[in-house]
């Protein structure tokens, strides 16, 4: 009997059956990358992850899930989806981080790919619904994203191989796709929208490269380079993402253009600036716009042999009849995957292309489908760099036992010795450091993180610590602790030769309450800062 035409279409995008054939190397590359990049984000809350949102840390997950439980019941548990709800201390967190680590690398030698991506989905969420504060970033939702959707695009089997007889579907390598040109469009038109004039006169990168989050000692010298240089990157990145971005979606050649040309420019950006994993995940996305054909002539010898070994003509053996009840319920699982694909994929799309269109114009769509989805991070809308900052500030963290000499708590990876060179961290992570940039843009009280990592430091909280360099007090926590804040520049190339240094700072006063230990262990407020705010 012929097939309905609707029925048809359905099978044809979501089903692995009738999947195009030319992306099984690009989706093995894929999932290699997706994972390794999972590893990374897991490896660095390892270190990191009870400083921040532990029993002891400085935004404890217990409290917060408590708190959203008071408030909202059980419906909690929805808008915060995560296995914290359960146990949430130190070995709960720590168990999390080592499941997806274990998980991560069983997806990189591609054992059993949908149920290790499933597990770090997990894992990650299980992390990002609780830590706050400490999970407000992009990147986040873009690993989420394309974690979730390669749960779709990954073979099925415990050793898939090269998944010959498990193509991915026409949908899932659409929506990859989709996402990587909705990084890029989404970003420029929020530079756009945004009103900053720095893009408008073409001056959004005289001093990008200075401050940002966390400065590479490469983005030093490339901060140095004539304006000429930063004006051309800046129409360049514009123009790559409002309109060179829309070749993926073009013929052949074209998409395989529009790799090479964003490939060197998202490794210029990993160079330049620590942007944790955020680049590289970039870059995995687009390797689905490659094929089969054009990525075989570059692959090893070995995995060449590997892959043409799958393509060779196999005698074909014949299907062994089952029982009739086996044969009809193997026909209703097929149904069951094929119509959960269909319904989650074009919700994704919906719910995606829905926030594209409000971002330029607030039309009348459903917005439940969207709002559904939100506590899941699998939805995102993106907007980096929309608006610039203009000036570099960095707070730090000093203590004191007799309020006359104060001693500095040393950061590992924020700028701070202005004689240290910046240094190249990604795709590690550090969530403290990171946040605390965003902190010295705004006011301590829209931070909470910072007088609670003066209380932290007044009770000597060892998860706290280990978040810092060195602890400049290790025989007990000193009676005071203060948060002041610098205004940095780079230094210019004559300076850091008659100097060695490569930064020039100054201090611009208190940021945040300074705090004090009473002899009976209360804390209490010593003084108010005076110190102006900084601004973007």
């Amino acid at each position: 009997m012929k097939e309905r035409a609707p029925a048809s279409a359905l099978r044809w995008l979501f089903d692995s059956e009738r999947a195009a054939a030319d992306r099984l190397i690009p989706r093995w590359i894929f999932l290699r990358v997706l994972g390794l990049i999972y590893y990374s984000a897991f490896f660095s809350l390892v270190f990191q992850v009870r400083g921040l949102i532990g029993p002891h840390g400085i935004l404890p997950a217990s409290e917060y899930l408590q708190a959203l439980f008071e408030r909202f019941g059980h419906a909690s548990y929805w808008y915060a989806p995560t296995l914290l709800w359960f146990p949430s201390g130190s070995r709960a967190l720590m168990v999390i981080c080592w499941a997806g680590m274990i998980a991560s690398l069983l997806l990189v030698l591609n054992f059993w790919p949908r149920g290790m991506l499933a597990i770090c989905f997990v894992c990650f969420l299980s992390f990002v619904s609780a830590a706050q504060d400490f999970s407000a970033y992009q990147s986040d939702g873009m690993l989420l994203e394309a974690g979730f959707i390669a749960m779709f695009l990954a073979p099925g089997g415990f050793r898939p191989g090269w998944g010959e007889d498990r193509r991915p579907s026409r949908a899932s390598v659409f929506l990859v796709v989709w996402e990587c040109l909705r990084i890029y469009f989404e970003s420029g038109l929020a530079k756009v929208l945004g009103g900053d004039p720095q893009w408008r006169n073409f001056t959004a990168l005289d001093e990008y490269y200075q401050n940002g989050p966390l400065p590479t000692w490469i983005g030093w010298h490339m901060q140095h380079l004539p304006h000429g240089f930063h004006a051309a990157t800046t129409v360049g990145t514009l123009a790559l993402e409002l309109g060179l971005a829309w070749m993926m979606f073009l013929s052949r050649r074209i998409r395989i253009l529009c790799f090479l040309i964003l490939t060197p420019w998202q490794i210029g950006i990993i160079l330049s600036a620590n942007y944790t994993f955020l680049n590289y995940l970039v870059l995995a996305l687009g390797i689905l716009l490659l094929d089969d054909r054009f990525v075989l002539r570059y692959l090893p010898s070995f995995w060449m042999k590997s892959y043409l070994a799958t393509k060779e003509a196999k005698p074909l053996s014949a299907p062994k009849p089952g029982p009739p009840w086996r044969q009809k319920l193997a026909a209703q699982i097929s149904a069951l995957k094929l119509a959960v694909s269909a319904v989650m994929l074009s919700w994704i799309f919906y719910a995606t292309l829905a926030e594209l269109i409000w971002m330029i114009r607030p039309l009348p769509l459903p917005t439940t489908p969207v709002s559904a989805l939100e506590p899941f991070r699998i939805t995102n809308r993106y907007g980096l760099f929309a608006r610039m900052t203009r000036g570099r500030y960095e707070i730090e963290f000093q203590g004191s036992d007799d309020g006359q000499t104060w001693l500095v708590y040393p950061f590992r990876f924020k700028p701070q010795d202005p004689s240290k060179a910046p240094g190249i961290y990604a795709p590690y992570q550090p969530r403290f450091d990171w946040n605390l940039w965003f902190a010295s843009l705004s006011s301590w009280r829209q931070e909470p993180i910072i007088v609670r990592t003066e209380q932290s430091l007044l009770r000597g909280d060892t998860d706290v610590l280990l978040l810092f360099a060195g602890n400049p007090f290790p025989h007990g926590p000193p009676r005071q602790v203060r948060a002041v804040i610098w205004q940095y520049w780079f230094t210019t190339p004559a300076e850091k030769r008659a100097q060695g240094l490569w930064w020039r700072r100054q201090l611009l006063g208190v940021y945040a309450p300074t705090l004090e230990r009473e002899a009976d262990g209360r804390i209490v407020v010593l003084e108010w800062p005076t110190a102006m705010e900084p601004k973007e």
